[in-house]
């Protein structure tokens, strides 16, 4: 069996007997010598070339996204005999990291630090005596009301760090229950939430049931002083609705890992949107432990067992 391997990161899984690796460039289609395949690992690589190569790899039966949301292999049109499965899993840490990163930033004022250092002015607005809670914005973790549109690997690897520094915590998923000991709510009863919520995380896969999850109307249904954080994907948020609530201040602020079109083009205007953050979709980037998911489904596909992250279509 011969898989192929993209040389966007160091791949060394462990394979069985039997199984040969060939290292591919992940910035081209598959080459045509190679198309006879029976596996394909895909990560950093365009979704044009994957839609070149979907029908033209006869004796492929597995592609392995390492991405925790797998919409560009989806959107390739492999056939249907063909499994895919994600890399849920390997962003749970970097993920959590820059989320928490964006909050933090957010809530610190740090992009109000960073235009009086740049013009060498000791804000007295920021440092110095605070509350801990003024009138506006929120400024603390504590004691505040954190929501996880989106309550999956990710969001429960968050969801403890965000309750360690004091935040009350609750998800959103599309059937209510509880998660790793959080109280998660329907999508349904999403408004409700909003309405009490200080800073919302968004970590929503780009599916059409997420496309502008967050509207118009759920923007206007968050206070004043809460914030708005995306670390899922662009087109959950209908941009043009948040462009208008940053700009009236019906929202403090927001800070975008991810937008709907990447790059984001120049002539965006969320660069000048007031009071936003705008990171260069930086929060993964990195899969960790993909040697070892890679192995581990390789050898379930040997054996003819149930492979890991298998999604569904």
């Amino acid at each position: 069996m011969k898989i192929l391997l993209p040389d966007s990161l160091p791949l060394d899984p462990r394979l069985p007997d039997g199984v040969s690796a060939v290292v591919y460039d992940a910035s081209r289609p598959v080459p045509p010598e190679h198309r006879d395949a029976e596996a394909l690992v895909v990560w950093g690589g365009s979704g044009t070339h994957l839609a070149e190569v979907a029908g033209e790899m006869p004796n492929l039966r597995w592609v392995q996204s390492l991405a925790a949301g797998p919409d560009s292999v989806l959107a390739a049109g492999f056939p249907d005999d063909v499994v895919i499965t994600s890399g849920a899993g390997l962003h749970d840490r970097t993920v959590t990291e820059h989320a928490l990163a964006l909050v933090l930033a957010l809530l610190r004022r740090l992009p109000e630090a960073g235009e009086a250092q740049a013009a060498h002015r000791w804000d007295d607005r920021i440092g110095g005596v605070q509350p801990l809670r003024p009138d506006g914005a929120v400024t603390t973790l504590i004691g505040s009301r954190v929501l996880v549109w989106g309550f999956g690997n990710i969001g429960q690897t968050l969801a403890p760090v965000l309750q360690s520094l004091g935040a009350t915590v609750s998800g959103v998923a599309r059937s209510a229950g509880e998660r790793s000991g959080f109280e998660v709510v329907a999508e349904e009863d999403v408004e409700t939430e909003l309405a009490r919520t200080d800073v919302l995380v968004m970590i929503l896969p780009s599916t059409p049931a997420t496309e502008k999850a967050l509207d118009a109307g759920r923007l206007a249904a968050l206070p004043a002083h809460a914030y708005v954080v995306n670390v899922g994907r662009g087109s959950t948020i209908d941009e043009e609705a948040l462009i208008g609530a940053l700009s009236d201040g019906t929202i403090a602020g927001a800070a975008l890992d991810v937008t709907a079109v990447e790059p984001l083009p120049q002539d965006s205007p969320l660069w000048d949107a007031p009071n936003v953050v705008i990171t260069p979709h930086a929060a993964g980037g990195r899969p960790v432990g993909a040697d070892e998911l890679v192995a581990h489904n390789v050898r379930a596909l040997v054996e003819g067992r149930e492979l890991r992250n298998v999604v569904e279509r």
